[in-house]
């Protein structure tokens, strides 16, 4: 059965998350519906990443298998006609034929999020539900000496929700940097894998630094304490985005050709 690379884009709000579940509007089960309607075939859609209700997407990135070889732009255009036809907030931005080894979980070697805060004493009006936003000022550069304490391997049982189902804590986290402009205030972590609830978890923890409750210090001793309850208040998923999956050498995964 040919197998097919999916980069997709969607507006988390309103969605129960990217994971299909019984009597939720899931994103895989919006993307598995046009696909059905498309080519009439019973299918599974493995996802890179898990997404939470109201994350969003710019780069994520899923693989199917269909019974027929179709070429690229017909997958594209034909699962985006039945998703535009059901009112999804969903996008198949490029569908591409890879080898049969290609799997959009196990294959990846880089997941890496953007969360967006707007800092600023007005509420949002166009970003509402896009950003998360925080009235009282923050100092962005304090958050960015903090975030980089945590950078590294580590046990990260403190920023890790108590339903995560990952057999360990231990993560690399390889990027996690925080930079201003303006209003707007832009967290964005890179790790291989991250545990359910990380990023919203640690960028919580960030707006604690930021508003002057803990020093920078203060967000290692709680990476330290391995302690769930060390963990400042977890961020809203209004803000996250998962902006990009990477896949190594073989990530190229020796595209096949969809003639």
């Amino acid at each position: 059965m040919p197998r097919y690379r999916l980069d997709i884009e969607y507006d988390g709000a309103g969605y129960a998350g990217w994971q299909r579940q019984a009597g939720q509007h899931s994103v895989q089960a919006a993307i598995e519906q046009a696909i059905r309607a498309f080519c009439g075939e019973d299918l599974n859609l493995r996802g890179a990443g898990r997404t939470d209700a109201g994350v969003h997407a710019t780069g994520q990135v899923a693989h199917v298998d269909l019974a027929k070889a179709w070429p690229d732009d017909t997958v594209r255009d034909a699962v985006n006609a039945h998703l535009q036809l059901a009112g999804e907030r969903v996008a198949i931005v490029a569908a591409a034929r890879v080898a049969d080894d290609f799997d959009a979980r196990f294959s990846a070697t880089a997941r890496h999020y953007l969360y967006r805060i707007v800092n600023r004493r007005a509420p949002l009006a166009l970003e509402r539900g896009h950003a998360w936003w925080v009235a009282k000022r923050l100092d962005a550069q304090a958050m960015h000496a903090a975030a980089q304490l945590l950078l590294g391997r580590h046990d990260f049982t403190t920023f890790r929700s108590v339903q995560c189902q990952a057999n360990s804590p231990l993560r690399t986290l390889d990027r996690f940097d925080v930079a201003q402009a303006g209003d707007a205030i832009e967290i964005r972590a890179s790790a291989r894998s991250f545990l359910h609830n990380q990023v919203r978890s640690m960028v919580g923890s960030l707006k604690r630094v930021g508003e002057g409750a803990w020093s920078p210090t203060d967000m290692r001793a709680a990476l330290d304490a391995r302690d769930r309850r060390a963990c400042g208040p977890v961020a809203p998923p209004d803000g996250l985005y998962l902006v990009g999956v990477e896949y190594g050498e073989r990530g190229e995964w020796r595209m096949a050709n969809s003639e």
